[in-house]
């Protein structure tokens, strides 16, 4: 047990989400507890992650949530270790809630140079109803920036992956957003890439919203007749044709417009949620199973696999044939710069967000309130 690197996670401690405070005593080895100097509660080192409360082995919920990442339906882990559907089904929301906090702490508020952003949905079928997923994908690093659930497709889905984007990105960058031709879209791009302009001398009201000087949006359309694929109609709706082109060339992302990124994702997704897998009996009864389990494999796919198009040689192997590796794996979260090595399943499920510090708060006066203003100034005297 390391000390060092833990925090407080009492809602009521001063030094509550602080490292490095010498705070932290270790309480009980034998039950893995640590022990706060502050406010002297105790805690598991399992809190904060999905394995707290859990009686069972971490290394076989580990097991059981690397063979979810990788497909495998719920009945053939049910079977093989003989555990309920049930735990099998709560072990999956705890991790896809958990990797959902640390997708939001080291992805949504990392301000990445995005510049070439793809977005798509996915028309999933659940019990008695349709749901749609939207998902956006860094095209240099091949980062997923995260995804929505909805019942229905309409413009506030749009909106709120926008927002989810924009909250990635630096602001007033350059940036190329490809979306297919959904016509809510454009507006919600185009809201949500602005930023407020300086107040200017007697201006009312609030401040103006412009949009970003170096954005360009575009739309890839795909031309259908009687269900067949007949052409691919490119629609440049903000931006110059110049600097798109230039974005996809420094960002790696073809030589024309296209979604092709994000849809090798969602094929990646479908093959990995078993849920999603057309013509299957692993449909999904509720939005927050299709919720956690696409939060899970998209933060294992971001932080776990390397991807084989990152890789990048090895200085350290010799020329000829030795131990070192060739080549070495990096993932999109490598790639991104936001770790320097490739994380394991359980490095990612025991990572710990920390919570927001503690604020003091000024206690709530008691009392009949004073009736006039020389009585708040006697009062004010007084104390």
């Amino acid at each position: 047990m390391d000390a060092g690197g833990q925090f407080c996670p009492n809602q009521h401690c001063p030094l509550r989400g602080l490292k490095g405070q010498d705070n932290i005593t270790i309480h009980c080895p034998k039950r893995g507890r640590y022990r706060c100097k502050s406010c002297r509660k105790t805690f598991s080192e399992r809190t904060g992650t999905p394995f707290s409360g859990l009686k069972k082995e971490k290394a076989l919920v580990v097991q059981v949530l690397t063979l979810l990442t990788y497909g495998c339906p719920i009945q053939a882990i049910v079977v093989a270790f003989e555990l309920d559907e049930r735990t099998v089904a709560d072990w999956r929301d705890r991790a896809g809630l958990h990797c959902r906090q640390v997708h939001k702490a080291l992805i949504v508020q990392s301000n990445l140079d995005l510049q070439h952003v793809q977005a798509d949905e996915i028309r999933a079928k659940a019990r008695g109803k349709v749901v749609w997923l939207a998902m956006a994908l860094m095209v240099s690093s091949r980062l997923w920036l995260g995804g929505m659930v909805s019942r229905d497709r309409d413009r506030r889905l749009a909106q709120d992956l926008m927002q989810l984007v924009a909250g990635c990105a630096q602001a007033l960058s350059t940036l190329l957003v490809l979306t297919d031709g959904w016509p809510a879209y454009p507006k919600a791009v185009l809201k949500a890439f602005r930023s407020s302009q300086p107040r200017q001398k007697g201006q009312r009201g609030r401040s103006r919203l412009a949009l970003w000087p170096g954005l360009c949006f575009a739309a890839v359309v795909k031309v259908k007749v009687a269900g067949r694929l007949v052409g691919i109609k490119r629609l440049l709706e903000h931006g110059t044709l110049g600097q798109a082109r230039q974005l996809l060339h420094s960002s790696g992302g073809g030589q024309v417009l296209n979604t092709s990124y994000i849809e090798r994702f969602n094929a990646t997704l479908r093959q990995r949620l078993a849920s999603l897998t057309r013509r299957s009996r692993q449909v999904a009864d509720r939005l927050l199973t299709l919720h956690t389990g696409m939060y899970l494999i998209g933060t294992v796919y971001n932080f776990c696999w390397p991807h084989h198009s990152l890789r990048q040689l090895n200085p350290a192997a010799p020329a000829g044939v030795g131990v070192q590796p060739k080549w070495l794996g990096r993932t999109p979260a490598m790639a991104s710069g936001l770790t320097d090595h490739v994380w394991g399943l359980e490095e990612l499920l025991t990572y710990k967000v920390a919570p927001p510090p503690f604020v003091a708060v000024a206690a709530k006066r008691r009392g009949r309130p004073p009736k006039n203003k020389s009585s708040v100034v006697n009062e004010l005297n007084h104390r």
